[in-house]
């Protein structure tokens, strides 16, 4: 589910998953998956099919719905619809930025509340940690409401540089008109189809998120100074300055690779796993195959996000570590020398999945958060 990057939700991947118990994320990156339908297309009069054998139905491609990305239109119309996108993005990410704030504030481990006593289920009792609204709450209570947005600005920036990379890349390369067919004996050529979009997918995403990282980096910083109060990064040109000073440019992608690495699982998972669930296991013969298929790519993205959200915590981590900020130092967090270094250590503490759940939070056994 973490916080993303040039989303629009927290992070469809952990934005969804973050609100669900499953990893946030939303972000998510978490946002989910969404298909895009293409219509089955007659032939022309001269060429229709035989009754017999009639043209199997289209199905729907998988392509990942995240925040920074939207369908442009062509013509005239091209900038007019590229700002709404902008501007639809813009209030999507002002809205879900208190979700994702306090999403941030639990990954890098900052529980200022102490966990309370419960009960599961089956009836046992356990220690719970404040969930999303209780943590919300907290923070209103040190910085006022107008504290639930700090360092929304570098994420408006981030996620509109996104959109409009997007939009752009898809002028320069524009997608091929893909058609997909349920029918089992064109499986190659379906599979073929499914590999041409998510390559095309993934390389706008991988070029986006290269592009709009700097920007989460500051937005990152910006959020996690709650933890120790401090001002550091007050402002985005401001904080490209200190950042440039002290780390050199390779501070502006510090937490890149893994998020990259989720983008790309993420894509060709969810996109695998859709289209061989729609070819082998919806039949064509069933009423609501075409339903069942839509819907299809939403259940992959969620559950796919929950597999990939690792990823998301670990870049998270990376872009706030060792910056100087009380956040990315002990006793939050050792100084990793790499993302593989941050990996290992959260597997071994059993917290590769912190800050997944915003609502129902156990303390685990390798619970390592701090106590004011």
């Amino acid at each position: 589910m973490g916080a993303s990057d040039p989303e629009v939700a927290p992070r469809a991947r952990g934005g969804a998953a973050g609100m669900a118990g499953a990893g946030a994320g939303a972000g998510a990156r978490g946002g989910a998956a969404a298909g895009v339908e293409a219509r089955a297309r007659d032939p022309p009069p001269a060429h229709r099919a035989h009754p017999r054998h009639p043209r199997p139905a289209a199905q729907p491609s998988a392509r990942r719905m995240d925040g920074a990305s939207g369908g442009l239109g062509s013509g005239d119309n091209a900038p007019t619809t590229e700002a709404l996108f902008v501007a639809l993005g813009a209030g999507v990410t002002a809205l879900s930025h208190p979700l994702l704030y306090v999403k941030l504030l639990i990954q890098v481990g900052h529980e200022p509340m102490p966990p309370t006593l419960g009960t599961n289920v089956l009836g046992r009792k356990v220690l719970y940690l404040p969930s999303f609204f209780t943590y919300a709450k907290y923070i209103v209570q040190v910085d006022g409401k107008i504290g639930l947005f700090r360092g929304l600005s570098p994420r408006l920036m981030s996620n509109a540089l996104s959109t409009v990379t997007r939009g752009s890349m898809k002028k320069v390369f524009p997608p091929d008109e893909i058609e997909q067919v349920s029918n089992k004996d064109d499986m190659k050529t379906s599979l073929k189809k499914v590999v041409k979009e998510t390559s095309y997918e993934m390389m706008m995403q991988c070029v986006s998120r290269m592009l709009a990282h700097p920007l989460h980096v500051i937005s990152m910083r910006c959020m996690v100074q709650f933890v120790g109060r401090e001002a550091k990064y007050s402002g985005v040109l401001s904080s490209i300055g200190k950042i440039f000073k002290e780390e050199g440019l390779l501070g502006f992608f510090v937490g890149l690779i893994p998020h990259l690495l989720g983008d790309v699982v993420f894509l060709w998972g969810c996109n695998l796993l859709a289209h061989f669930i729609n070819a082998y296991l919806v039949d064509d013969s069933f009423s609501q195959a075409l339903a069942i298929r839509s819907y299809t790519k939403f259940v992959m993205g969620i559950a796919v996000s929950m597999l990939t959200y690792p990823f998301l915590l670990v870049g998270d981590l990376m872009a706030v570590n060792n910056c100087g900020l009380q956040a990315g130092l002990p006793p939050y967090s050792p100084v990793f020398k790499s993302w593989i270094h941050c990996w290992k250590y959260l597997s071994v503490q059993g917290q590769l999945f912190r800050g997944s759940s915003l609502l129902f939070r156990r303390v685990s056994s390798g619970s390592c958060f701090a106590l004011e």
